[in-house]
């Protein structure tokens, strides 16, 4: 087995205990990257330099005895949203360009902290608004498994790298889908944790109440890993929960025997057929496992879509203002600061970003705020009810990630409502808060990778996880 199919688990358990040395397996990720980044654009900035460094750091803290931590030697890949201090931080658009921010995010020092080393800053939707990662301003990532088709979104980049073997394992940000829907199409595990178990500071923010960081890997030992290291309390994060790092590890090995399964009866139709046989699959692998499977209905989920792009855009149009042409980022130069303001957005944002920004003022704007974005948070509180009451009857429930495999890259740019429809099964838990991540589960049309998504109430990691390992194993 090569350096870059050995897990991150096993990359570090050989670097901590001196039989693997973090440069050459740097060197092989970086090896992967020479050969194949040109066809696929994962990274908007691949920093190999600062990145053997921190190797070399890594192989001189166990040559002298030191426990470098529990990602020693593993190389990361990061959504270009996360401030790196002095290295670009551009969100994929115009606006930011060229911004070197002058801190790290609390994520980006606990996998420093860890011992895992950073190889790039990941392509993404601008300000991740989008779902082929098609709306970067500097061109789209392509899928490692078809180059002719997307690689999903808005975290697409950070799904490429881990596909094509550019890194280990990558983190992404999920505000409506953004980590497991990449993940599905990639065929590799996204995880999106409960609201709040994981630091936002430092994320360049999308939607406030919805944006979640979370892992990217190979398998759900991996994902298990990265999460226990990010996640825990931040006091300087006012959404960050007062708890300690999730435990994960301990629970992959327990099985499911025993579990509820739900299966959604009501779940929106319009998802592909092996996308749907996929499914029963996986049910069948589960209820083979010692599982039980329990029909559970949640009537408000197809409202989801709907809430969302009132709810997203509103938060986004509120957070977005803040880019001016005068405290950070590019200036267009006028006659006056009004037009200076004018000319520097209509020049740095691109135009999606550009239709929810107006989308979402429209929204907030007086005399259509109850009609409108009052309504929307009226449905995210059915949402989250059903969702209660679906979970008595279920410990975690069961969907597809996505509704298709990965789609010809251009094939909906021109259509936003059809790129939308593609969060249909994701978008509900973020409305929640809840966890849910994406397990590659077979293929579908055109041989590509099916996600299967699990989802758990608030902090329901563990069982998810479970299940998610569960699936794994029926996977193979």
């Amino acid at each position: 087995m090569s350096l870059t199919e050995t897990s991150a688990f096993e990359i570090a358990a050989e670097v901590r205990a001196g039989r693997l040395r973090a440069v050459d397996v740097l060197d092989a990720h970086l090896a992967n990257v020479a050969a194949r980044e040109s066809e696929i654009h994962a990274f908007n900035t691949v920093t190999a330099d600062e990145a053997r460094r921190s190797a070399e750091a890594v192989d001189a803290a166990v040559a002298a005895g030191r426990d470098p931590g529990p990602l020693a030697g593993v190389p990361i890949a990061l959504k270009d949203n996360m401030c790196t201090r002095g290295v670009p931080t551009t969100c994929s658009s115009k606006i930011l360009d060229g911004w070197k921010p002058p801190y790290d995010a609390t994520v980006v020092e606990l996998v420093a902290n860890a011992g895992a080393v950073v190889v790039g800053k990941t392509n993404l939707d601008e300000f991740a608004m989008g779902s082929s990662t098609e709306n970067s301003a500097f061109g789209p990532t392509f899928n490692p498994h078809d180059v002719t088709r997307v690689a999903g979104g808005s975290s697409g980049g950070s799904a490429a790298a881990v596909a094509a073997r550019f890194a280990s394992i990558s983190l992404g940000s999920d505000t409506g889908g953004s980590i497991r829907q990449p993940a599905a199409l990639c065929g590799v595990v996204g995880v999106k944790p409960t609201y709040g178990t994981v630091s936002r500071r430092g994320l360049v923010a999308f939607a406030s109440s919805l944006d979640q960081i979370g892992p990217f890997s190979h398998d759900v030992r991996d994902s298990a890993l990265l999460l226990e290291v990010i996640s825990g309390h931040d006091p300087l994060d006012s959404t960050s929960i007062p708890q300690p790092s999730l435990q994960l590890l301990s629970e992959l090995d327990r099985g499911v025997k025993g579990l509820r399964i739900g299966r959604i009866t009501d779940l929106p139709g319009g998802s592909e057929p092996e996308v749907d046989e996929r499914l029963s699959e996986a049910f069948d692998a589960l209820a083979a496992a010692g599982a039980t499977i329990v029909d559970v209905e949640l009537p408000s989920m197809k409202f989801g879509l709907t809430a969302y792009y009132l709810v997203a855009p509103a938060e986004a149009s509120s957070n977005l203002a803040r880019y001016d042409g005068v405290r950070y980022g590019m200036r267009v130069e006028a006659s006056d600061t009004n037009a200076m303001y004018m000319a520097t957005r209509a020049a740095g944002f691109g135009d999606e970003v550009k239709r929810r920004i107006m989308l979402g003022t429209y929204a907030l704007s007086a005399g259509y705020y109850d009609a409108y974005y009052g309504k929307a948070l009226k449905v995210r509180r059915l949402i989250s009810d059903d969702f209660a009451r679906a979970y008595e009857k279920a410990d975690v429930l069961v969907t597809p990630t996505s509704p298709i495999v990965a789609f010809p890259v251009g094939s909906k740019v021109d259509d936003p409502l059809s790129m939308y429809l593609c969060d249909v099964f994701t978008i509900p838990t973020n409305l929640a808060g809840h966890p849910a991540m994406s397990v590659p589960f077979g293929t579908g049309a055109h041989g590509l990778p099916v996600g299967v998504q699990v989802l758990a109430p608030t902090l329901g990691e563990a069982v998810m996880f479970r299940v998610a390992a569960e699936l794994e194993r029926g996977a193979r």
